[in-house]
């Protein structure tokens, strides 16, 4: 592994693209510490601390921490994920958006251009409802988070939250250009990966402090280890069906007549389930904070607060609703038929066309179901953990859940992009037998 690192660093181009990634990251975090102008951020950290298992929470974990301290980069990336999401379903409903998907590459570019002008769009509006809501916020000691509310600070900070957002999605488009791994990707991972060393420190003082002992410690670490090797392995996990091609003569020439194979994934819908399911399950904590005098709203919240059977129960339930619902969005057993009756291609023993997208349906259901129970799991373990031993939220947080499914999927594809470049000037990868498991190109 190592030797692997070093290697990397012996060809000039890659050397380039590493050293340019790691720049444009120092770039995002710095820029995570620059304070939006008329905040108070003491009396906005006094209301986040109450506000973890939120909405605002959640948000606040996209954006790197950013959005707790209201900085420049308070959005995040969150509009520019929101708005690829909205045209990729309008690509499974809409007719013209379906017909760029199969444009190829002028298609692609065309979405691109219409997820940019959607990112400005829902950052505009976000950043206006972020400016009424900090204006609204009053802390338990009575401090007021804006000072001087009015017009002149929302357009403020409408203009700088906005323009936030684009510099960011700029920085990621500089990455997959430039850099090396999905710029948008590393950008959430490096924002998940700063809370690590704080988490760490806060486990130390509590070993120190002997509210913990040494062999519970060790335990806690052999345990995070083991589920991020369960992740790993869930992540690369695929379902192979194999598929035959049969010679063609066009010409003088001869095509197909090779073997290959369809690389069903167990999770195909990846951490979208985890994410939209926990939108839908912070919403009465959320409103409980917009009504706190409300008798009615605080015994719904309580109902379904992170501590409560209730919520484990409806959580992991939403994951395997959203993991099949996001699944079948993502992978279309009638046009992957399609495509196959169209090269001449077939799964031995099914007949082509309806039989085929029947079968690929069938063997989709029964590989989605483990993957999504295994998801729900790792969302849930988190909360277990906290339960079960006295562990803080931070480092929690890194035994499963939205966080380490980001990382872990983010580490795994940049790795496959560094080891493409090693074994294309004829270094050995990351694993000693071949490619990373998992992601062979088909």
């Amino acid at each position: 592994m190592i030797k692997s690192f070093q290697n990397a660093f012996k060809i000039p181009e890659l050397k380039r693209r590493i050293l340019f990634t790691l720049f444009i990251l120092v770039i995002y975090r710095l820029g995570g510490h620059v304070p939006t102008p008329g905040i108070d951020a003491q009396a906005l950290g006094e209301f986040f601390a109450q506000a973890r298992s939120t909405l605002f929470g959640l948000y606040d974990m996209f954006a790197g921490g950013a959005f707790r301290k209201a900085t420049v980069f308070a959005l995040g990336i969150m509009p520019y994920i929101s708005a690829s999401i909205i045209l990729q379903l309008l690509g499974a409903v809409v007719p013209y958006f379906q017909k760029l998907q199969k444009e190829g590459e002028e298609g692609r570019k065309k979405i691109i251009q219409y997820t940019r002008y959607g990112t400005v769009l829902i950052s505009a509006m976000q950043a206006y409802g972020v400016s009424v809501f900090l204006e609204s916020i009053q802390t338990q000691s009575g401090a007021l988070v804006v000072p001087n509310p009015g017009l002149g600070f929302r357009l403020l900070t409408m203009i700088t939250l906005t323009t936030g957002t684009v510099f960011i999605m700029w920085l990621g488009e500089q990455i997959d250009e430039r850099g090396i791994g999905n710029g948008i990707s590393l950008i959430i991972f490096i924002g998940i990966i700063a809370r690590f060393p704080n988490a760490v420190l806060d486990e130390l003082q509590q070993l120190i402090a002997g509210n913990r002992a040494i062999l519970e410690e060790l335990i806690l670490w052999a345990l995070m280890a083991l589920v991020v090797a369960a992740v790993v392995l869930i992540t690369q996990g695929v379902r192979k069906i194999p598929v035959q091609y049969a010679k063609r003569v066009i010409g003088r020439k001869v095509y197909g007549g090779q073997s290959t194979h369809i690389p069903m994934r167990v999770n195909t819908a990846g951490v979208m389930p985890i994410i939209f399911a926990q939108s839908i399950m912070f919403v009465p904590n959320t409103f409980s904070t917009f009504f706190p005098n409300s008798e009615f709203v605080s015994s719904i919240s309580a109902l379904f607060n992170w501590d409560s059977p209730i919520y484990w129960f409806f959580y992991g339930m939403l994951i395997i609703f959203f993991t099949y619902f996001y699944t079948a969005i993502v992978f279309n057993p009638v046009d992957i038929a399609d495509n196959m009756q169209k090269y001449g291609g077939f799964i031995p023993g099914v007949r082509p066309g309806k039989k085929t997208a029947d079968y690929l349906d069938y063997i989709l259901t029964r590989v989605t179901l483990p993957g999504s129970i295994f998801l729900a799991f790792i969302a849930i373990f988190p909360y277990f953990i906290m339960k079960l031993v006295n562990v803080s939220y931070s480092f929690s947080s890194f035994f499963g859940g939205t966080g380490l499914l980001i990382v872990v999927g983010v580490a795994l594809d940049t790795l496959q992009q560094v080891e493409s470049h090693l074994l294309m000037r004829h270094y050995d990868g990351f694993m000693k037998s071949g490619r990373i498991r998992g992601r062979r190109f088909t």
